[in-house]
């Protein structure tokens, strides 16, 4: 009798356990869907012409309905070479400091006690807490002093500014799990600190990789600070290219949605190529 309901109780819990799994997976089933919808039918739409766009916007381009003078358009009014070039360079560059900064701040916060460590980590812990654009005023006027308004450099630097807080605060975590024999060993072998840095970073990969895709995907989608910072011709990116572009052709639908398509593709291109990094580094600082 006894072993009866114990068989009883282990499969309900199973069936509690399958359910539970189904209902979490059918959830986020339903979030991918209407997550990624409204993205398919912007880039469907943008390969039709504007009559079939309304008449029939669920469907597939075909043969009579395919079009690319949404896309000729954005090519001969607009400059999105240029946008695309601004956006990925201020993307690489700050992304590579972000990382590069973060590491070293990081490891000097998880390898050293001073006076002063815990309140630089509270420190920092309130950069990511407060948002940067409450510094807006502030920072336009330092950027006019320094006469670096219009220039992409201004907004590598607030980028960068932007982005170390999370990285330190993330990356701290990941320094503290290397082995301290391994850092003492290569220093009992006559490395210094900086050579026991770069032998540090290797083991923290996933960190690194989740910081570069937390940084990268707020630094391209950004519109506040190219719009105040560099709204110039040969200095817009390409989310501020494509916002001043639908304000000139916002009822041409087909230019509309070929120049959302070409900002929002490539972003999406990098958040597939390196989600499994950030899930892996996610995931590894969580079990750690």
């Amino acid at each position: 009798m006894t072993t009866t309901s114990a068989n009883v109780d282990h499969r309900s819990g199973r069936t509690k356990r399958g359910l539970t799994k189904a209902t979490i997976h059918g959830m986020l089933f339903l979030y991918t869907l209407v997550a990624l919808v409204p993205i398919g039918l912007i880039v469907m739409n943008s390969f039709k012409t504007r009559k079939a766009i309304f008449d029939s916007p669920f469907t597939f381009p075909n043969s009579e309905t395919f079009s690319l003078k949404g896309y000729e358009t954005v090519w001969e009014r607009a400059n999105f070479v240029r946008y695309f070039f601004n956006s990925f360079t201020v993307t690489v560059v700050a992304v590579a400091l972000v990382v590069l900064l973060g590491a070293a701040a990081a490891y000097a916060l998880a390898e050293y006690r001073f006076t002063g460590n815990t309140f630089l980590t509270l420190f920092l812990a309130i950069g990511v807490m407060i948002p940067i654009r409450l510094g807006t005023v502030s920072i336009l006027k330092l950027m006019v002093s320094l006469h670096l308004v219009n220039t992409l450099v201004a907004l590598i630097l607030v980028y960068t500014a932007m982005g170390i807080p999370l990285a330190v605060f993330i990356l701290a975590q990941f320094f503290r799990q290397v082995p301290q024999d391994l850092k003492d060993a290569a220093r009992i072998d006559g490395a210094g600190e900086y050579r026991v840095f770069s032998l540090s970073l290797p083991l923290v990969r996933p960190g690194l990789a989740a910081v570069a895709v937390f940084t990268m995907l707020p630094v391209w989608n950004d519109l506040w600070f190219p719009l105040i910072l560099a709204p110039g011709e040969s200095t817009k990116t390409v989310t501020l290219g494509v916002q001043v572009f639908l304000g000139q052709f916002v009822s041409d639908w087909q230019s509309v949605l070929a120049a959302l398509t070409l900002a929002a593709i490539p972003i999406l291109l990098l958040y597939i190529v390196f989600s499994k990094q950030m899930l892996s580094g996610i995931t590894e600082g969580a079990i750690k």
